[in-house]
């Protein structure tokens, strides 16, 4: 039986940031079956905001190679403004582009007052159409979401909740820890999680099923691995290269 955990997120002031470094680089190639189809980049530095306030910018790219390009082109860049002191969200910016769809949003996220400015760019009108909506405390976005949880610890057949709020809506995100597995990696054979998030908005590409994550199963948390279910069929995501990780490449 899954052991619920549902996080006080009033107990992020005292964890030590100690899974992740300042400057860490998560190169990953996308593989959509046999076929090389682009790559996908998480990297996070430090930001501070309009208000002096320090933060953490986190960026995820993603893109197809020139090949792929005629099949289905991706160009998404999201991006989480995450304050370092509280752990939660000051801004989120997510623009997609992938085939024919397209979404461009900004959450401004007022965590003080529990509130969050939705924007969402039209493109039939060429305008943003502003929004209001109440946010639970220690609210995160999707990307923000992933970090914390590397902070967390768990063990297998825990499912940790996490308040999200992301493309309008708030939701509690179901992480669930599936199971342990020995991955081969470019660091080597390492034990890893395997993860479920649960996600009711989209990520790095626009979901449309069960999304699976392998994590290192130690402090650091680092992914080596995704796959998912998307709009044209499924892909995987093989972590190739790695910047600033407590880790060497075999």
């Amino acid at each position: 039986m899954l052991r619920k955990l549902i996080i006080p997120l009033i107990a992020i002031l005292s964890i030590q940031l100690s899974a992740f470094e300042i400057g860490e680089k998560l190169i990953f190639q996308i593989k959509y079956g046999i076929i090389k189809a682009g790559e996908t980049t998480l990297q996070i530095n430090t930001h501070i905001y309009t208000d002096s306030t320090e933060c953490y910018k986190i960026e995820s790219l993603a893109k197809t190679n020139s090949f792929f390009d005629n099949v289905y082109k991706v160009r998404d860049k999201i991006e989480s403004i995450w304050d370092k002191k509280q752990l939660v969200t000051r801004r989120f910016t997510k623009k997609l582009q992938e085939g024919s769809y397209r979404q461009y949003r900004i959450h401004f996220y007022y965590p003080e007052q529990n509130f969050t400015i939705y924007t969402k760019f039209g493109r039939k009108t060429k305008k943003f159409k502003e929004k209001r909506i109440e946010i639970p405390a220690g609210t995160q976005d999707i990307l923000s979401a992933f970090y914390y949880l590397r902070l967390q610890k768990f063990t297998v057949g825990d499912t940790l909740t996490i308040n999200v709020t992301s493309d309008g809506r708030n939701y509690p995100a179901d992480v669930i820890i599936l199971r342990e597995e020995v991955m081969e990696t470019i660091f080597g054979d390492i034990n890893c999680f395997v993860v479920e998030p649960i996600l009711k908005g989209d990520a790095i590409f626009k979901q449309t099923g069960k999304i699976l994550v392998w994590i290192t199963a130690d402090e650091h948390k680092i992914p080596v691995k995704m796959s998912s279910k998307i709009v044209f069929g499924s892909f995987k995501a093989i972590l190739k290269d790695a910047e600033n990780v407590p880790y060497e490449k075999k």
